[in-house]
């Protein structure tokens, strides 16, 4: 039975949108003290809703009351307005909640919406301090005419909002690569970018997710599906792909696509699932990669350093200056029961507000774990027994560092946690499993 994208439809949605959990402010602008962040995000804001006026105009369509008036309270920065209204978007979203009419699904204004609501979610919970150390290093590390793959909320919504502008490809092309595998977003960067860079038609989307299929249905037979990789096929040989794995498999492939047919661009990725024919490209670059053109034998020497350099100058003033390359996994696991666990700041030389705040937190360490994981694919690919270790190295402090930024990350306690089992390490995993479960579970 021939298997189509559109039962991907309902698997999009949340890949990259999480909702924030700090406190709730009920006018964003009136809460940043920078005027140029500001005066930066209005100007997004208008920018996104005349976008959606026009799609709607383009399809013959007019935008329904309630989303007119969410971009009227987006453009005031009435965040109260805004993720009430966001939220009742989403309930009535069939990616959401099942429901067989669905109020966004397949308009042209959707993207705008999330967008939207994305960039202003970024300043409601963020560090004003950290979402503009955040958005200045990723945006001027690219070079200028590059293609951009934004994957968290951090990577994706804060650099769509300051960058000069998203619409214009100013300085750079901003996508997702969590979308790619949802038609109305190709037809939405289409008509956004138009001739400008080349975007996948709907044909080739439909071969990728074909491509997928067939490949997942010979790996199900031998019983070689990827943890979390949910795929089946029923009695009838209906094809079920679910689940973020399989998902992001398909956006891998419509990404290589679009790094193959735009030859002439530089790209960028802000990662949030692994894609693997990328990981022979990625090279460290400041908080993201850089993909280069040609697969490489190696992580050379000096990006090693120059990463080191980076990280280590960047989260010094966030946590202090204590985290060297001898810093012991104990005295990583130390620091976050008493910073994070215990909130005991005695004797802390870093930054409180950065502590405190889990969406300054979270997206700084995510991206450092990233670039500790594609240490470990070099590890774990490399035959020169000289070159494995030094990868050892890289992955260890640059795991070390993302524990430290960021201990709630599930992925980074897991990912470091099978890091030091492969290297018989039994008693550092102990103490890192030790460590995470004190912090899901506060006294």
């Amino acid at each position: 039975m021939k298997t189509t994208v559109n039962s991907l439809s309902a698997l999009i949605l949340c890949l990259g949108l999480t909702a924030g959990c700090g406190k709730k402010q009920q006018h964003i602008f009136s809460s940043l003290k920078d005027p140029a962040a500001v005066a930066q995000l209005k100007s997004f804001v208008a920018e996104k809703g005349a976008q959606a006026r026009t799609a709607a105009e383009a399809g013959g369509q007019t935008i329904p009351p309630e989303v007119q008036q969410y971009f009227d309270a987006a453009e005031r920065g009435d965040w109260l307005v805004v993720s009430n209204q966001f939220n009742n978007f989403m309930r009535n979203d069939g990616q959401s909640s099942g429901k067989t009419l669905p109020r966004l699904r397949g308009m042209p204004w959707e993207p705008m919406v999330r967008e939207t609501w994305g960039a202003l979610d970024a300043f409601k919970e963020g560090e004003a301090k950290y979402t503009a150390l955040y958005s200045k290093d990723v945006i001027e590390s690219i070079q200028t005419g590059s293609i951009y793959f934004g994957g968290t909320d951090s990577g994706r919504f804060l650099i769509t909002a300051m960058q000069k502008s998203q619409v214009q490809g100013d300085p750079f092309f901003t996508l997702t690569q969590n979308a790619l595998a949802d038609g109305t977003y190709l037809d939405y960067l289409r008509s956004m970018y138009r001739d400008k860079i080349y975007i996948p038609t709907l044909e080739e989307m439909q071969k990728c997710f074909d491509v997928y299929c067939a490949d997942a249905r010979e790996r199900l037979e031998h019983h070689q599906l990827k943890r979390g990789e949910d795929f089946s096929v029923d009695a009838n040989g209906k094809v079920q792909v679910r689940g973020a794995v399989a998902v992001m498999a398909i956006n891998g492939l419509i990404a290589k696509i679009i790094f193959d047919k735009n030859p002439g661009q530089e790209f960028y990725l802000q990662q949030s699932f692994p894609l693997d024919w990328m990981y022979p490209y990625l090279e460290p670059h400041a908080l993201i990669f850089k993909i280069n053109r040609q697969p490489m034998t190696e992580i050379s020497a000096d990006v090693v350093q120059s990463d080191h350099d980076y990280w280590t100058r960047t989260i010094s003033p966030m946590l202090g200056n204590w985290l060297t390359d001898s810093t012991s996994v104990a005295d990583v696991a130390a620091f976050d029961e008493k910073v994070f666990h215990r909130r005991d700041f005695h004797g802390f030389s870093g930054d409180r507000h950065f502590i405190e705040n889990r969406y300054a937190s979270g997206a700084f360490g995510e991206d450092r774990s990233n670039i500790a994981g594609l240490y470990v694919w070099w590890m774990n690919h490399t035959e020169n027994p000289d070159e494995k270790e030094r990868m050892v190295q890289a992955a260890d402090f640059a795991f070390r560092q993302a524990l430290a930024l960021c201990p709630y990350n599930s992925n980074t306690v897991g990912n470091y946690r099978d890091f030091l089992r492969s290297r018989n390490r039994d008693a550092d995993a102990a103490l890192v499993s030790k460590m995470a479960l004190n912090l899901e579970n506060p006294k």
